[in-house]
């Protein structure tokens, strides 16, 4: 161990960074020098501007802080991070591709937190994939960062937790931001001490997960209704899901899936109030709905109020 502190940079804007931005403050082998995050970003309809859940952190702890607008091709930016002669920098859902000029700054490279267990799902949205394809585990990887998507070598991996049939996108990130951060200070101090040798990923094993765009969140009722119902977990807070009704936007914020079957995209109610949808073998009890330009309510009193849902499809 060194008798001086780490020299250490974080990048990363998300509430799922701010676990190991957290723990990184809270470990005394550490000294942040720079905290990089995304600019401030106007929300509702005020356009107020909000930083993110990162610099709220960095500020808090009166760290100093960086919000570039890009990153590629930002010599000043890379001559502020040499002049910090920084150990390592630290990656958490940063939000950007970081370049190799960048890559090479800090004496130890990047080391990123990576929420799920590599090789798979590398890419932009390894939460929700695994929400998607309803898994029953999932973790989170310490690597080193290379200019190519996440295929890095493995410094180490956290627990493995089993999912919820109720975990949304939101719940669990909340749960891998904070086994993503016990992990980070597990494997830190024994990497940049050079006690663990980085593993390379098993290529055969590897698979790719797309970015989410808004448009995955339409709702096609003639997709399976398992699927659906795990679309409206994953896409949980954004995009999230929705279909149409009377020409407006009709978020599903919470479904149940059921057994029935029936024509698919035909509204109908179950015994106990509430709308439900056919779709591909079963159908989906709207638990929780939200219509544009209103708030979210049951489904059993949005059906009260609007009881022409029953009258056709969706």
């Amino acid at each position: 161990m060194l008798d001086t502190k780490y020299r250490i940079g974080f990048m990363g804007t998300p509430e799922f960074a701010v676990a190991s931005l957290q723990a990184l403050i809270n470990d005394g082998r550490y000294e942040i020098k720079i905290v990089i995050t995304q600019p401030d970003k106007p929300v509702g309809r005020s356009k107020e501007l909000i930083p993110s859940p990162v610099k709220k952190t960095a500020l808090s702890a009166d760290l100093n802080i960086l919000t570039p607008v890009k990153i590629k091709g930002n010599t000043e930016l890379f001559e502020q991070l040499k002049v910090l002669n920084l150990d390592v920098i630290i990656v958490v859902a940063y939000g950007k591709i970081l370049p190799q000029e960048l890559l090479d700054i800090p004496k130890k490279g990047i080391v990123n937190v990576h929420g799920s267990i590599l090789p798979k799902y590398r890419g932009a949205s390894p939460i929700a994939a695994a929400i998607l394809n309803g898994d029953a585990k999932t973790g989170v990887t310490i690597m080193q960062l290379e200019l190519s998507m996440d295929t890095g070598p493995i410094i180490g991996f956290s627990e493995v937790i089993n999912m919820e049939a109720d975990d949304t996108t939101a719940s669990l990130s909340k749960k891998l931001s904070q086994i993503g951060a016990d992990a980070l200070i597990k494997y830190l101090s024994d990497y940049l001490e050079e006690k663990i040798t980085p593993q390379l990923q098993d290529e055969t094993q590897a698979t790719m997960v797309k970015l989410i765009n808004k448009q995955d969140g339409l709702i096609n009722w003639q997709e399976e209704a398992k699927l659906i119902e795990r679309k409206i977990r994953a896409y949980h807070p954004w995009p999230s899901t929705f279909t149409k009704f009377d020409n407006k936007l009709l978020k599903i914020l919470r479904a149940e899936f059921l057994t029935e079957t029936g024509a698919v995209g035909r509204v109908w109610q179950t015994a106990d109030g509430y709308p439900a949808v056919f779709a591909n073998n079963g159908s989906l009890k709207l638990l929780q709905v939200q219509l544009e330009g209103k708030k979210s309510t049951s489904g059993a009193d949005f059906l009260k109020g609007y009881p022409s849902l029953l009258s056709g499809l969706i």
